[in-house]
């Protein structure tokens, strides 16, 4: 496998026979919804949207949607054990279950991944109420994650069908998350290019680039990962694998906490990420630190960038570049007490894909972080 190839797009006049707008809603089924909501609300700045749960008509669980402009998070917790939210949080923890995707068309994107071979996880379903109508279809990709895909074009209420306005006295000043720039998958040994070929074939997605265990790798750990993308480029899955190395990589701690392949973090696009991240430290969200070295020779790896050094080295922010520009990034510690789920934060200064220059510096902290926990 050659290091770091990037891969030609298709040809922008081939058929996209399943067009994707976005991304529509990130679903994590929690153990206590109601005391997340309060979390995200409070340290990530979403504001409340929307409520389904037994005043709603919904019986068996209760989810809490929340949402900071383009971004929407839904919290769901189940209401009484054994049934299969319950059943996903004692295997896995709390965790992503949906990666919702926009379509205009959801019986049309079902039929084309179906009959290309993706698994059915849900027929389409007409839902109704006052404000019109959603279509949602279903998936199933790699471990217990699903794709639904929503089309909403006849529909003007706040959500979905069966949910009402969640009004909250409490909605605290928004950080600056605008949107969904990636969802990151880990999967076991060898199962990379299994799903690489799920997402090209079932949906249509191209690798955009790849990275093998000679650009992801410390002294102690390595893994591999392959980027796919849709078409117009709005949605990016990052498909991880472990790789040989002389300790467990942070792959294979995800593995052995979730339980299974999962979503390892989701990427929130910030037009302003010091301000961002400025406020999310404030709130106490916790990041891994870099060594204050790596800014030592930043400019000489990257290039001229907008920003001041100072600012960027004081929050641990790290940068880096494509053939088409730079980005910034940082990485929250996991979200709960299984290392499993995080979140990344990024600004993308031109770059619409991911240099390889971070890694090294990055999995050093993970590896950190993994010695403290023992894992390493």
């Amino acid at each position: 496998m050659n290091s770091a190839v990037v891969i030609p797009r298709p040809a922008q006049n081939q058929q996209d026979f399943l067009p994707l707008n976005g991304t529509d809603y990130v679903e994590f089924y929690v153990g206590n919804a109601k005391q997340a909501a309060h979390f995200y609300k409070t340290a990530f700045g979403f504001q409340s949207l929307a409520y389904a749960g037994p005043e709603t008509g919904v019986k068996d669980r209760a989810s809490y949607v929340l949402v900071q402009n383009k971004l929407r998070f839904v919290l769901t917790t189940p209401l009484r054990p054994g049934n299969d939210i319950a059943r996903h949080i004692d295997a896995h923890g709390d965790g992503v279950k949906v990666l919702a995707i926009w379509v205009d068309d959801a019986r049309l994107a079902f039929e084309e991944t179906v009959k290309r071979g993706a698994k059915p996880y849900m027929e389409p379903v007409v839902e109704k109420d006052e404000h019109g109508e959603v279509v949602r279809s279903g998936i199933h990709t790699y471990g217990d994650t699903v794709h639904i895909f929503v089309e909403r074009k006849n529909y003007k209420g706040l959500f979905l069908p069966g949910y009402r306005e969640w009004k909250s006295s409490y909605n605290p000043e928004e950080t600056g998350l605008q949107y969904v720039d990636h969802c990151v998958g880990n999967v076991g040994w060898n199962e990379m290019n299994t799903w690489v070929d799920f997402y090209a074939r079932t949906m249509g997605f191209h690798n955009l680039v790849s990275f093998d265990d000679k650009d992801i790798s410390t002294e102690y750990s390595a893994l591999m990962s392959k980027v796919m993308s849709n078409g117009n480029g709005r949605i990016k899955f990052p498909i991880n694998e472990p790789a040989e190395g002389k300790k467990k990589s942070q792959i294979e701690e995800y593995l052995e906490y979730y339980g299974a392949p999962g979503v390892q973090h989701v990427a929130i696009a910030t037009n302003d990420i010091v301000h961002t991240v400025s406020e999310l430290q404030k709130r106490g969200i916790e990041f891994l630190t870099v060594p204050d070295s790596y800014y030592q020779t930043l400019l000489e790896r990257v290039g001229k960038i907008d920003e001041d050094i100072q600012p960027l080295q004081k929050l641990g922010i790290l940068v880096d570049r494509d053939d088409e520009g730079y980005l910034l990034q940082i990485f929250t510690k996991p979200l709960q007490d299984r290392p499993t789920v995080f979140f990344e934060i990024i600004q993308r200064k031109g770059a619409k894909s991911f240099g390889k220059g971070n890694f090294k510096a990055l999995f050093e902290s993970i590896e950190r972080e993994q010695a403290l926990r023992g894992n390493l």
